[in-house]
């Protein structure tokens, strides 16, 4: 439909942060969000009206301004070609607002039928109309230049939307004959769509055998996390025993999304098995190279050498995979309740700056949150933008671990980033995949070093350090060997269709790769790709976060060195959503994402705390 380049949606892809089950009294009122923003109701009139409203108006639309494109750019000052793309921004804005909400509803209990049925129904409907869409982009395309260049300088609304028809026309050479992307369109439903929806409803149907209780995804990944290591061994031999009695229908899967997302690329003359995404990320394949290649060269001064410490600590010659996200013995073991959490991260972004956390703020107090852990909810978190016309809304499944207060503060982020891009409209306040994290993991480490400043005592600090570089490692290491995975999966895909067990070696390759000799990787882990939403939601989208968080520890370490007008040149980022390349953006900080030694300088934040760590640790 509307070109889209990426969404701040997030799933966690790790087993890093998990959620309790069932109702926690202790953690005091959890939120859950109120959609009436959106819609009153499933049922509601308003929504019927609306899911009418845009069949009837998407093919006026198309009647109107189908095949008159080039004659109205011709016209220059007096064409309309202005007109025509705020009439198609005002539909965006009305398709996304329905979509938004079915969503929204089917992510709070993807278990339940109605729900499902309802998602389903809604998401045909949207398919159906806006094929009479479809035609804008690729008309537009297709005017010269020339003309384009003269219509951007003399018509003033048309030159309103100046940083969209550029990026559109980026798309240029991957855009097929009208007929063949109306074909992949509305055939997306009952291909990739329906293979997502048939992963997302397999696997939060799987339950999880521990010691007797049955348990879903996200309590079972919660107790990797648990301070007993026999119950941690029990969750990972749990996992792998139903992930390889499915492990049929995740590797159909995997093989079937493969080949369809090459057959995609073929017609769309990408050449590499990632081009696909690193266009719709607006950025360059060099720059991710350079990325995965300077984590890939750290993995020995911060994954190894962190597992070995730890694995010291613990009292162990080696870590076994389920030990990885165990708590330090210095780690402090009280449920943090929401009240505290909400305190802890508004106060984080107030030291920062007061209009941040007053944006933030909004979230609690008008219930933009849904909190609790409940059968069928979609594990991790998220925060979905919805319409510039509404607000964000944030997915937890919070159980009052630190981490939690982290992934609180880390969706918070993307909600006030979410919140102030609004301002440029719907067709452009869309943010890149790899500036989309920029605001979360900034959010974070705001949060991360206002906790770690009131604490003096050095255990504590130790535990905190300890967590915080953990989850660096989780978001960095991990996402890039999670990449490498992702790239030897399509590559081979590309010479026929993998076994299960080739997929499961290719997977502990890499993962033996980045964690290195002081992990051991027992029998059933193997299977453990077999859940990671983003490969089967996001190919290639997991190096975005290690794009965002090395991008975050070079901008930290400018804020901290910054006299004054930081918080300023920031907030002027967030605003800008989609309308500047991550080169224009970083510019007024000095940073340039295209230089190789940038990468360097946020992998030495990690080893920074590292060597802080091991400071601490001998006494020093």
């Amino acid at each position: 439909m509307a070109h889209h380049r990426g969404s701040a949606r997030r799933m966690l892809s790790m087993p890093d942060r998990g959620a309790a089950s069932g109702t926690q009294p202790d953690l005091g009122a959890l939120p859950e969000w109120n959609l009436s923003d959106l819609y009153p109701g499933m049922d509601s009139p308003e929504l019927a009206d609306d899911l009418a409203r845009v069949a009837r108006e998407a093919a006026t639309f198309e009647d109107k301004w189908k095949g008159r494109l080039a004659a109205e750019a011709a016209k220059g000052a007096n064409g309309r070609l202005g007109e025509a793309v705020r009439a198609f921004e005002a539909l965006d804005e009305l398709f996304g607002r329905i979509g938004s909400y079915a969503g929204l509803v089917y992510a709070a209990n993807t278990s339940d039928p109605k729900r499902a049925k309802f998602y389903g129904d809604v998401q045909q409907k949207l398919t159906d109309a806006s094929t009479h869409l479809l035609f804008f982009t690729l008309e537009l395309n297709k005017i010269d230049d020339d003309l384009i260049d003269a219509a951007l300088q003399q018509d003033a609304r048309f030159g309103h939307y100046r940083p969209w028809v550029l990026d559109i026309r980026k798309d240029r050479p991957h855009q097929l004959e009208d007929r063949i992307e109306q074909l992949f369109h509305e055939t997306s439903l009952t291909g990739r769509g329906a293979w997502n929806r048939l992963f997302d409803e397999t696997m939060t149907s799987l339950r999880f055998n521990v010691d007797g209780e049955e348990l879903t995804l996200e309590p079972t990944l919660n107790l990797l996390q648990d301070r007993d290591g026999e119950k941690r061994r029990k969750a990972a031999e749990a996992l792998a025993v139903t992930l390889k009695g499915n492990i049929r229908l995740f590797t159909l899967i995997t093989n079937t999304l493969a080949k369809d997302k090459e057959i995609a690329d073929r017609w769309r003359r990408f050449e590499d098995v990632a081009d696909a995404r690193h266009l719709a990320n607006r950025v360059e394949r060099e720059v991710v190279e350079a990325l995965a290649a300077s984590v890939r060269e750290a993995f020995p001064r911060i994954s190894h050498r962190y597992y070995a410490m730890k694995a010291k600590w613990l009292g162990m010659d080696k870590l076994n995979h389920w030990d990885r996200n165990a708590p330090l013995p210095e780690t402090p073991q009280a449920m943090i309740g929401w009240a505290e959490a909400r305190e802890t991260v508004l106060s984080a972004y107030g030291a920062f700056a007061p209009e941040m956390a007053e944006i933030a703020s909004r979230f609690f107090d008008r219930n933009w949150i849904d909190a609790p852990v409940r059968p069928g909810k979609s594990p991790g978190a998220f925060a979905h933008p919805t319409v510039p016309s509404a607000h964000p809304y944030v997915l937890l499944n919070y159980m009052g671990k630190p981490r939690d207060v982290m992934t609180l503060a880390h969706e918070l982020g993307h909600g006030v980033h979410q919140v102030l891009a609004a301002g440029q409209g719907a067709l452009m306040a869309s943010t890149p995949l790899t500036l989309a994290e920029t605001a979360s993991v900034f959010g974070e480490m705001l949060t991360f070093r206002s906790l770690l400043d009131r604490t003096t005592d050095r255990r504590e600090r130790k535990a905190m350090l300890a967590q915080k570089v953990e989850d660096m490692i989780n978001t960095v290491v991990r996402q890039i060997a999670f990449y490498e995975f992702e790239r030897k999966v399509h590559t081979e895909r590309r010479a026929g269709e993998l076994t299960a067990e080739r997929i499961g070696e290719i997977w502990l390759e890499v993962q033996s790769e980045s964690l290195g000799p002081a992990i051991a990787l027992r029998e059933g882990y193997e299977t453990f790709w077999a859940y990671v939403p983003h490969f089967i939601h996001s190919p290639f989208y997991v190096y975005a976060y290690a794009f965002g968080d090395c991008l975050v520890n070079s901008l930290f370490a400018v804020y901290q060195q910054a006299e004054k007008g930081f918080q300023d040149k920031y907030f002027e980022l967030l605003k800008a959503g989609g309308t500047k390349h991550h080169r224009e953006l970083l510019a007024p900080f000095g940073l340039d994402a295209s230089d190789p030694s940038f990468w360097n300088k946020g992998l030495a934040v990690i080893e920074n705390l590292i060597a802080e760590l091991e400071a601490l640790e001998e006494g020093r």
